[in-house]
C-alpha cells in the first residue's frame, strides 16, 4: 500500500510541475511573422507609416474628420496628380474630382442652396446647378478649401501626424491585417500595418474627432475631366487661360 501511495505521489508531482511548467511558457510574440516595424520604438513606427503612406502612389481614404469645427464624412480615392469621391458635411454631399489642378464639384440641392446668397434666387440657382459639375477655378477663394480634400500628400500629411510624442498601443486586426498601435496622451491613435509595407490604415482621433480607414495603397484609378455638356463654368479664368 505504500509503495501504490508513493508511486500515486510522485504522478501527481510530475503532472503538478508539468502543468506549472506549462503555464509558465511565455506568450506567443505578437510581433512573430510580420514586417517587424513593431519592434520599434514608437516615434520610429509613426514615422515609417507616414513615410510609406506619402510615398504610396495612391490610396482610398474613408471615414469622418472634423476640422474647424464642421464634422466631414469621406469617401475619396487620391494619388499624387488628381483625385474623385464624395464629402458629407451636415446635410450637405458633394463630390469632388481634381485633374491636375481643375477642380470640378458637383453637389446636391442643400449644397448649392448653402452656397448661395440667402436670396430668393438661391432656390433657383440649386435647381440649376444640381447635378452639374461646377468647375472652380484657382482665384476662387473656395479652391484652397475644397481642394484639399483631393491633395494626396496635404490630407496623408494632416491625418498621420499625430502632433506630439507617442506610446505603443494595442495589437489588433483591422480589415483583417494586424496592426500595432501609436497612442499619444491626447487619445490619437494611429494603427500601423504589421504584414508588408507598414502603412497607416486606421487613424483614430479622440473626443468624437473623426476615425478614418485608409486602405487600397498602390491601387491604380483613373481621373478625366467630365464631358463638356456636364460642366457649367462661371471662371473668368475660362475665358483667359488661368487654370
Amino acid at each position: 500500500m505504500l509503495m501504490r501511495s508513493t508511486a500515486l505521489g510522485t504522478a501527481c508531482a510530475t503532472a503538478a510541475l508539468a502543468l506549472a511548467a506549462g503555464c509558465s511558457q511565455p506568450p506567443p510574440d505578437p510581433d512573430a511573422d510580420t514586417n517587424g516595424v513593431g519592434r520599434q520604438a514608437p516615434a520610429a513606427i509613426a514615422a515609417k507609416a507616414r513615410q510609406a503612406a506619402l510615398g504610396a502612389s495612391s490610396v482610398h481614404l474613408s471615414g469622418s474628420v472634423v476640422s474647424s469645427g464642421a464634422r466631414y464624412r469621406l469617401d475619396m480615392r487620391l494619388k499624387a496628380d488628381g483625385g474623385t469621391g464624395k464629402v458629407v458635411s451636415g446635410q450637405r454631399t458633394f463630390e469632388l474630382l481634381r485633374v491636375g489642378s481643375k477642380l470640378y464639384v458637383k453637389g446636391d440641392a442643400a449644397f448649392y442652396a448653402e452656397a448661395s446668397s440667402a436670396s430668393a434666387s438661391a432656390a433657383s440657382v440649386s435647381t440649376t446647378l444640381e447635378g452639374k459639375y461646377v468647375r472652380v477655378h484657382s482665384t476662387d477663394p473656395s479652391y484652397k478649401e475644397l481642394s484639399v480634400f483631393t491633395d494626396k500628400a496635404a490630407l496623408l500629411g494632416s491625418v498621420t501626424d499625430l502632433g506630439g510624442p507617442a506610446d505603443k498601443g494595442d495589437y489588433r486586426k483591422v480589415g483583417g491585417l494586424r496592426t500595432v498601435a501609436v497612442t499619444t496622451e491626447g487619445g490619437s491613435t494611429l494603427r500601423v500595418s504589421l504584414e508588408g509595407t507598414p502603412y497607416p490604415v486606421r487613424v483614430e482621433r479622440p473626443g468624437g474627432a473623426g476615425t478614418l480607414d485608409l486602405t487600397d495603397y498602390g491601387k491604380a484609378f483613373t481621373v478625366k475631366a467630365p464631358p463638356a455638356e456636364e460642366v457649367l463654368d462661371y471662371g473668368a479664368g475660362a475665358r483667359s487661360g488661368e487654370g
